[in-house]
Formats: structure tokens, sequence, C-alpha cells
């Protein structure tokens, strides 16, 4: 039980250092000044603290499942929901501030067009090509947090899932441990009414047996001494 305390606390420590990494990344995207190449960087080290994050909220929630107790899974899987719910939070915020930073690397380019800016940026800016793949990078990123967020919401039907049927498990524990105490209860009473029919018993056959040996008394009395 220790061991699995310290895995646990081990793998919260590590879903926390993620989720500062992405915080930060999500903060370098909104200032991002350019230029694309750079945004581009950023989105990729953004994903790859998403994808590191995900697979230690499900060790969190795999150890979850393995506890003993009841109210240790309970609160355990309360804390696996609360990483999911923020990391929502942070792929709404990465999608914001990529959006974000796009229209301003946009508009500087546009501004530099307009000011005399170098030939390869206005040459990039006035073809189609430019133009489709910037399309074509938005388009991209708002699908793969799409996906993240449907398969996000996925897991947590499944958790709540989990929690219902660990509350019913416990209400079904409950019911029997009323139903244990109710005949417990039950044989108890009628234990002590056993005791009380053996001694009503015993004095019956005490009464019988005096009665039977006064009877014998007087028999002999009349046959041995009729003369009494």
């Amino acid at each position: 039980m220790a061991s699995s305390n310290v895995h646990v606390r081990i793998c919260e420590q590590e879903i926390l250092k993620y989720d500062l990494e992405i915080k930060a990344l999500i903060q370098d995207i909104t200032e991002c000044p350019g230029p694309q190449s750079k945004l581009t960087e950023l989105n990729a080290d953004v994903k790859k603290s998403f994808h590191s994050l995900r697979l230690r909220i499900q060790d969190l929630e795999q150890m979850a499942m393995e506890q003993d107790r009841e109210s240790d899974k309970l609160a355990l899987t309360v804390q696996v929901e609360g990483h999911r719910k923020q990391m929502l939070s942070n792929q709404t915020a990465w999608r914001k501030a990529n959006l974000a930073s796009k229209l301003s690397i946009d508009n500087m380019e546009k501004k530099e067009l307009l000011n005399g800016g170098n030939d390869a940026v206005r040459q990039r800016r006035l073809t189609k090509e430019g133009l489709a793949q910037t399309t074509s990078d938005i388009t991209e990123n708002l699908m793969s947090i799409s996906r993240m967020m449907a398969q996000q919401v996925q897991q947590s039907e499944e958790t709540m899932t989990s929690l219902a049927t660990s509350s019913r498990t416990i209400q079904e524990t409950n019911d029997e441990f009323k139903t244990m105490t109710g005949t417990i209860q039950l044989g108890r009473k009628l234990i002590t009414k056993y005791n009380r029919r053996e001694l009503t018993d015993k004095l019956l056959i005490f009464l019988a047996l005096a009665l039977f040996l006064a009877t014998v008394l007087y028999i002999l009395k009349k046959r041995l001494f009729p003369f009494l």
C-alpha cells in the first residue's frame, strides 16, 4: 500500500509538471511574434506535452481502479476527472492562442508588405500556395483539438459510469450489512426465547418428578403402614 501511494504521488507530480509546461508553451504561442516556423515548433512541443500528460492521467486512472479501499478509489477517480477537465481547458486555451498568434503574424506580414517588406515575405503572402498552407495548418490544428476533446469526453463518460458502479456497490454492501444486522437481532431473540423455554421445561420436569415421588411414597405408605 505504501509503494502504491508513492507511485500515486509521483504520477500526480508529473501531471502537474506537464500541465505547467503546457501553460508556459501556450503563453509563448500567445506572445509569438513569428515567423510561422517558430509557431509550428511551439505547437509541436505542445502536442508532445499533451501526449505525455494524457498518458500520465491514464496511469493515475489505472492506479485508482487498483485501489483496495472503495473510498481511495473514488477519491483518485475524482482527481482523474479534475485533471481531464483541466486538460480540456488547456486545449481550448491552446486553440485560442493559435488563432490569435496566426492573426497577429498575418497582420504583421501584411504591414511588411505595405511598407515594402522583403521580396520573400511578399511572394509568400501573394501566392495561393502560401495561403493554402496557412489554411491547411489551421484546419489541421482545429481537427486535432476536436479529436482530443471527443476522446476526453468519452473517457469522462467512462469515468462517470465507473463512479456510478462503485456507488451501487457501496449501496448494495450497506443493504447487506442491514440484512445481516436484522438476522443477528432475530437470532438473539430466538436464543433468548429458547433459554426461557429451557428453564420452563426444567421446572415442569422437576414438578412432575416431585409429584411422581410423592405418589410413590403415598402408595408405599398405604401398603406398608395401613394403620397410619
